[in-house]
């Protein structure tokens, strides 16, 4: 599918904005200002990307708002709630500038923190600037899930960052351009990065608590989800490129061990034969022992494993990029 196309600025832009909203009616102007100001000051052209993610209060409205009064707003709504990985996608798609920013557009980011991220990544010229919320306003059993969270995903990943959980990244635009995302893999950003040789870098960053509304999910929602998503990554990182390593394996582990059963069944009974000949033979039975049925069901399981498997990532590449379809449907632009 072919994208809208958003006309370029004449003015080439060094730093676009992109920020998901999701029922951020009462931050949003709040969140404007603070932006407009940090950014004026810093002297390079910008613009702001905001993707209305299906919000059902009065967002879109404010919205349209600070698009008629300021040409360097960019609005993108979707026609439901596809979640932040599309919004971030969607973003990263119509992105103009050498640099793209994200972060949450519940005001719990600081704005102040983003050019001390830009000037970060320039400084040790990496790829991708991360921020470490190292005093999070968040209640404890959420700050005990991310932490377990993120320690499990560095060792998983060898990538060692300690807030995959904070929406305040600074990426050079070349390199999201070409990742597609699914699922929920905003949170996994960095890991993806560093997966083809990207250069990460973390800094402290400020945390704010939230002003207005409330948090879209707490903790015993999220933790499932981080468990699902932990396993994505990892095989994401592990097995992406050669699918049959993953695939292979657990099918090939599956298949031998029934073959081993079976064929220690088989050898019994032969060696039975040979000791007690054709009446010993016969009378060590084996197709009545659970052993068999074990034998067949994990021979059997090993190899649907593998198809069931391979199908399944054939489906989702060719849906995905064989025919160019993304993962988010707008509903309307405005440039």
């Amino acid at each position: 599918m072919t994208l809208p196309e958003i006309s370029s600025s004449p003015t080439p832009i060094s730093i676009s904005i992109v920020a998901p909203v999701y029922n951020e009616e009462q931050n949003l102007a709040p969140l404007y200002e603070e932006l407009k100001g940090v950014l004026d000051q810093f002297g390079q052209p910008y613009e702001l990307i905001f993707v209305d993610d299906g919000s059902r209060d009065g967002s879109y409205g404010v919205l349209q708002q600070l698009h008629a009064a300021d040409g360097r707003v960019k609005v993108i709504q979707f026609r439901r709630n596809f979640g932040q990985t599309a919004a971030f996608a969607a973003g990263f798609d119509y992105a103009h500038g050498e640099l793209i920013v994200t972060l949450d557009a519940d005001g719990q980011n600081d704005p102040a923190d983003i050019p001390l991220l830009i000037a970060r990544l320039k400084q040790e010229e990496a790829d991708v600037a991360v921020g470490w919320r190292v005093s999070r306003k968040e209640s404890f059993s959420r700050r005990i899930v991310s932490a377990t969270a993120n320690r499990l995903i560095s060792q998983s990943s060898r990538l060692s960052i300690h807030d995959r959980g904070c929406s305040l990244k600074v990426f050079k635009s070349d390199l999201v351009k070409n990742m597609r995302l699914y699922g929920q893999l905003h949170r996994f950003l960095p890991e993806l990065a560093s997966a083809v040789g990207a250069r990460v870098v973390e800094m402290p960053v400020n945390d704010r608590s939230r002003k207005f509304g409330k948090s879209k999910y707490g903790a015993l929602t999220r933790t499932p989800r981080v468990l699902l998503d932990l396993l994505t990554v990892f095989f994401l990182l592990s097995f992406f490129g050669s699918p049959m390593r993953f695939f292979g394996s657990a099918g090939l582990f599956s298949s031998g061990l029934g073959i081993l059963v079976g064929g220690y069944l088989g050898l019994a009974k032969i060696y039975h034969g040979l000791v007690g000949g054709w009446e010993g033979f016969h009378a060590y039975e084996i197709g009545n022992r659970p052993l068999l049925l074990m034998s067949a069901l994990l021979v059997l399981l090993g190899v649907q494993f593998l198809m069931m498997g391979l199908l399944g990532e054939m489906v989702m590449r060719t849906y995905y990029e064989a025919q160019n379809k993304t993962i988010y449907s707008i509903r309307k632009i405005m440039e």
